[in-house]
């Protein structure tokens, strides 16, 4: 009988309490009636801030109404809504093809930031192979961890891996956003878990550092973080559901 790799994450002090909470917190925001009538404009207003707080925490800071307004043409921040736009066309290739999709978002955020020929391939080298390999294996299936547990190894793994050239902070949380909508969790893509990332910005850097170490202080430290912007992602929905209704 075979272990599954993620399991012992749970085992971490207070992992599988702030896991269920956070789930419970997304379940509660998708009650909101907003969703029933104007579910796609909701949609369409998380995956705006989601680019912007992902292209953000990339470096390219930009105010979200001229953002709105396409009046921003930097083009890190161009290539997170290009991903952003992408996530719902590419749930079903994720866990079928994980390093081809992963090729597709590098190439739609890294366009016009890095040369053509580097575009969709990760860097060259052998340990940074191996553990893509190791992670396209759980998420092709090999975890039976919640969604929400998944999206953090797999963000937290790309963070430290930074597999391609130019901005592969965008590729982590675009990939980080298909694991929830590919599995199950997210399927609308409501969730604006990289709003959470941004308004916690200095412990999502450090966490993310602590991930790299990978002790078991270091893991714990990066999942308690990333439960916590997954309930500020809930916030932010039950947010814009109000402001949708207040303008319907």
């Amino acid at each position: 009988m075979t272990t599954d790799p993620l399991a012992p994450l749970l085992a971490l002090a207070d992992i599988a309490a702030a896991v269920d909470q956070a789930r419970e917190r997304f379940d509660q925001a998708l009650g909101h009636r907003a969703l029933r009538r104007h579910g796609g404009q909701v949609a369409a207003e998380v995956s705006l801030r989601s680019a912007v707080a992902s292209a953000a925490l990339e470096g390219a800071g930009h105010d979200r109404e001229a953002v709105r307004a396409g009046t921003v043409t930097d083009p890190v921040l161009q290539g997170a809504l290009r991903v952003a736009g992408a996530l719902p066309g590419l749930s079903e290739l994720w866990p079928k093809a994980p390093r081809q999709a992963l090729a597709k978002l590098h190439v739609l955020a890294a366009r016009d930031l890095v040369p053509e020929a580097e575009l969709g391939r990760p860097v060259a080298d052998p340990v940074v192979a191996t553990r893509l390999d190791g992670l396209a294996g759980l998420v092709a299936g090999g975890t039976k961890v919640s969604p929400l547990m998944l999206a953090a190894v797999v963000h937290g793994e790309l963070l430290n891996l930074r597999p391609f050239a130019g901005p592969s902070g965008v590729v982590a949380r675009g990939a980080a956003r298909l694991v929830l909508l590919a599995g199950g969790l997210d399927p609308r893509g409501l969730l604006a878990v990289d709003v959470g990332h941004r308004e916690r910005e200095p412990e999502y850097v450090g966490s993310a550092g602590a991930f790299a170490t990978g002790t078991p202080d270091g893991l714990r430290s990066w999942l308690r973080h990333y439960m916590a912007a997954v309930e500020v992602g809930a916030d932010q929905l039950t947010a814009i559901g109000d402001e949708v209704l207040a303008a319907a």
